[in-house]
């Protein structure tokens, strides 16, 4: 072999002679050196893939090949130049490449060269791209927008010919290849074409973004189907569909003006991530030396399993024990916790996100799990990508209901520890149960409509409270229509609050037509069902309103009248926020701008109650004319107002 590359570097140099009329020696010395190599002779190379014109000008390759680590990498590339490498302490199978990449380096392939001292070698091309806009124009989600959350899965199969896909080229076949939609744990084939195809439906609801829950490939024996113990942290899953398709998904959405967000995970991949067979380091994820002892045997071995004692992050008198317990514990047994100390993995994570920004022009990342990695690297992960990309957008989920909690992971918080978490928005759990309970809560001094308004007054302690993330529901609870126990009238008066206040609003997919998981509340594979209509032969279809009950097709035109106004409220937006402490079962909010105030009523009485207005006095509404968002009639706010019946209100000064 070393023979025939000794001979084809001479034929390459000759015709690089040749050239010289129409190229320089130097592009077409890059140029061929790349002609002869016909396909990758190292077994895998991550990122894949860069680009020029970043801040950060280092680049750190982990290459994967049988013994690798006996080879010494080579270069010869104007503008790019091997800094340092090194190999892992658990494989030979390993190195890591550390590479600077200069301002004058050309977005062009270039051959990376490994020598043994045996005088073999092997050629991998590599390839440094253009970047296809500027930093700041990767414009992230805000207050003004509303976002679909979708478990891919289970909303359209578009494409059948995925559902059971064979192994792909130089991959392993996949574990789990049985479509079974009578199993809510099994895959039901819904997929990246589902959701392109379906995208007129959901701009027209009055989303403005999607975030499907993680589609990069899950090769577990079971239970694959939610996309969170990821295999391999470049690839789409084939039973998803290809990058192409991500792609396109991507590109279809800015066409319509909306953004796509990917859902990311840094704390833990699944079990079967090809690494786990081989791993480089002693440390590549957390408690190690447990898992590799017990490999043959694995099961669900408690000891090895997180605390999820969350507050161990914030708790100045948390124990070592605890503290480790959370950031090092694995969050199963089937999904190996990374350990982001080691800073090749680190490095690792942080290069993955920005590969996916650029590759599929992301407008957002969702990150799961936010307070079980180690939070000085998540810090650090966040404040590298905010780096590059200064406009972006990241949501952090963490799962508490205390307001103390996830104001402290919010970029500007006024943290006791000094932590600033690099972090734009976090997910409020707190206020999406305070609604909950309103709703479902008999009226008094402490319950009820009350848990809205004292919620809301906590937000005193967040650093920008329109930048926070508030939800009905999502994929890991009850549908919101379970949670208020099949109460229409709640339901809208739910939804219609968490769009009207000072945050960025998220749905899941089906709250719009009452989905529901009355048959076991609370069960993952029941709460993330199949969306009607996304599967052929199907006979109720929400796309089209087909077999919908009416009680469903009037939801769905609530949700629709609702998102498309917000969708253009500046006042809901980015409006100033007064609200009333509730009344006689009443509870009002409102938000201003300069030309705009929007007025949200929830009014809890069964029979009619008349509104005196003198008490809202201050917000400056007396004489003027309003329109009922939902039922599109006017009033005028003089004096009083009648209401007629339990439910929402949703009035606006603009006609």
């Amino acid at each position: 072999m070393k023979h025939i590359f000794k001979y084809l570097s001479v034929f390459a140099i000759v015709l690089s002679v040749s050239c010289k009329e129409n190229t320089s020696d130097r592009e077409a010395s890059q140029k061929l050196q790349t002609e002869f190599i016909n396909q990758s002779q190292i077994e895998r190379i991550e990122p894949p893939n860069w680009w020029i014109g970043f801040q950060n000008d280092e680049l750190q390759l982990l290459i994967k090949h049988d013994n690798i680590a006996n080879y010494t990498p080579h270069i010869s590339y104007s503008g790019v130049s091997i800094e340092k490498v090194s190999k892992g302490n658990n494989s030979n199978n390993y190195l890591f490449i550390d590479l600077k990449i200069s301002e004058h380096a050309s977005a062009e392939k270039f051959n990376i060269t490994f020598k043994n001292d045996s005088g073999d070698e092997l050629i991998e091309v590599y390839e440094l791209k253009s970047r296809q806009k500027p930093s700041e124009d990767y414009i992230g989600f805000n207050s003004s927008d509303a976002i679909y959350l979708i478990t891919p899965d289970r909303f359209a199969n578009a494409n059948t010919n995925n559902d059971s896909p064979l192994a792909m080229e130089g991959q392993p076949e996949l574990l789990e290849r049985t479509i079974d939609r009578t199993n809510d744990y099994a895959r039901h084939g819904g997929d990246i074409q589902g959701i392109t195809q379906h995208l007129d439906y959901i701009h027209d609801l009055g989303f403005t973004a999607v975030w499907p829950q993680p589609l990069l490939t899950n090769n577990m024996k079971r239970g694959s189907y939610h996309g969170y113990a990821i295999t391999d942290l470049y690839q789409i899953d084939p039973r998803f569909g290809t990058l192409k398709e991500y792609q396109n998904l991507s590109l279809k959405l800015k066409d319509k003006g909306m953004k796509l967000i990917m859902d990311q995970v840094a704390n833990h991949c699944g079990l079967e991530h090809w690494w786990m067979k081989d791993l480089p380091f002693k440390d590549w994820v957390n408690l190690q030396e447990n898992y590799e002892k017990n490999i043959d045997k694995w099961n669900n071995d408690v000891t090895i399993n997180s605390n999820h004692r969350r507050t161990t992050n914030q708790d100045t008198y948390a124990s070592k024990y605890d503290s480790d317990g959370n950031s090092q514990g694995w969050f199963v047994a089937t999904m190996p916790d990374l350990n982001q100390r080691n800073p090749f993995m680190a490095k690792y994570i942080i290069q993955n996100s920005i590969w996916w920004i650029e590759t599929a022009q992301l407008d957002g990342i969702r990150q799961d799990t936010y307070p079980y990695p180690d939070k000085d690297f998540m810090s650090d992960w966040a404040g590298a990508i905010m780096i590059e990309y200064p406009n972006f957008s990241i949501v952090g989920e963490e799962w508490s209901y205390n307001p103390l909690l996830i104001g402290y992971w919010q970029e500007g918080a006024n943290n006791r520890d000094g932590y600033n978490s690099n972090l734009k928005s976090s997910m409020d759990f707190a206020m999406q149960r305070n609604v909950v309970e309103a709703m479902n809560e008999e009226e008094s001094w402490d319950k009820g409509l009350v848990k809205i308004y004292e919620g809301l007054a906590n937000d005193f302690h967040y650093a920008s409270p329109k930048d926070i993330m508030v939800f009905p529901d999502n994929h890991d609870m009850s549908r919101i229509f379970t949670q208020l126990n099949g109460d229409i009238t709640n339901t809208k008066m739910a939804l219609a609050t968490y769009a009207t206040m000072p945050r960025i609003l998220q749905m899941y997919y089906g709250a719009e037509i009452l989905m529901n998981d009355f048959e076991k509340p609370g069960d993952h594979g029941l709460i993330r069902t199949d969306f009607p209509g996304g599967w052929e032969g199907d006979t109720k279809n929400a796309f089209t309103g087909k077999g919908l009950s009416d009680d469903e097709k009037d939801m769905q035109s609530f949700v629709k009248k609702i998102l498309n106004y917000r969708k253009k409220s500046k006042a809901i937006h980015d409006g100033k926020t007064i609200h009333f402490a509730p009344f006689n079962g009443i509870y009002v909010l409102t938000r201003s701008s300069e030309d705009e105030t929007v007025v949200l009523i929830l009014n809890k009485n069964e029979n009619p109650i008349t509104l005196d207005l003198e008490r809202y006095a201050e917000i400056g509404l007396d004489g003027k004319t309003l329109r009922n968002v939902i039922s599109d009639e006017t009033i005028i706010w003089k004096d009083t107002i009648t209401l007629n019946a339990k439910g929402v209100t949703l009035l606006t000064t603009k006609n």
